[in-house]
C-alpha cells in the first residue's frame, strides 16, 4: 500500500491575490515555486474554512435515506444523500445532525465519521466529511430550501441498482454509499 510522502517540500507561495468573487465563490491565483526552481501560476477555487458534511443516514439495517433536490450546476433533479456547509461554531457532527433535521426531519443519536474528501483538490480547495447516521429520531428545524426536498428511502440490498439511476450521478454521493457500505460490513453489531 502506498504511503503518503510527508517528506515531500511543498511549492513555496510566492505570492496569492483574490482574481474573482461572486456571491458563492472566490478564485484565487497562485505563483509557485517548486523544490527544483520551476515557477508555475495556478489557479483554485477558494472554499470556506470550515467544509461541509453529507451524511447517510440509516433509520435501520435495511434501509438509508436519500434527497431529491433541484442542483443549479446541471440543472435538473438529482438523488443525494442530505449535505451542507458547516457553519461557524459548529463541529461536523453538529452541522451533520443539524442538516438532518432541516432536510429530512430527523436527527441522530450516534454519528461516525467516515471520511473527509475533496472534489478536484488541484481546483477547490473544499472539503466534505462524509458521516454515518444511526440511531434517527424525528426531528424538524427549518432549512434554508427554496422547495420542500423529497424523502427517498432506499434499500442497502438494492445499491447497486442506485447507481443505474440517471439521477445518482453526484461523486460525493456515489463515494459516500461505498464507505457507509464498507463500514457497516465491517461493523455488522452497529445495529445492536
Amino acid at each position: 500500500m502506498a504511503q503518503r510522502d510527508s517528506d515531500k517540500e511543498k511549492p513555496q507561495i510566492l505570492e496569492q491575490k483574490l482574481v474573482a468573487e461572486s456571491r458563492l465563490f472566490k478564485i484565487e491565483q497562485l505563483d509557485l515555486q517548486f523544490s527544483n526552481g520551476e515557477k508555475r501560476t495556478y489557479e483554485r477555487m477558494k472554499g470556506g474554512s470550515r467544509g461541509a458534511v453529507m451524511v447517510v443516514a440509516c433509520p435501520d439495517p435495511q434501509h438509508f435515506y436519500l434527497i431529491r433536490e433541484y442542483c443549479a450546476g446541471t440543472h435538473d433533479y438529482q438523488l443525494g444523500f442530505p449535505k451542507g456547509l458547516i457553519d461557524p461554531g459548529e463541529t461536523a457532527a453538529e452541522a451533520a445532525n443539524r442538516e438532518l433535521q432541516e432536510e429530512i426531519g430527523f436527527k441522530a443519536a450516534r454519528l461516525i465519521p467516515l471520511k473527509t474528501v475533496a472534489l478536484a483538490p488541484g481546483y477547490f480547495s473544499a472539503t466534505m466529511h462524509i458521516v454515518l447516521a444511526l440511531d434517527l429520531t424525528a426531528s424538524s428545524l427549518p432549512g434554508d430550501e427554496p422547495e420542500p426536498l423529497e424523502l427517498v428511502p432506499w434499500q442497502w440490498q438494492q445499491q447497486f441498482e442506485l447507481l443505474d439511476q440517471s439521477d445518482f450521478t453526484e461523486a460525493r454521493s456515489v463515494a459516500a454509499l461505498f464507505l457507509a457500505r464498507d463500514y457497516l460490513d465491517k461493523h455488522q453489531d452497529v445495529f445492536k
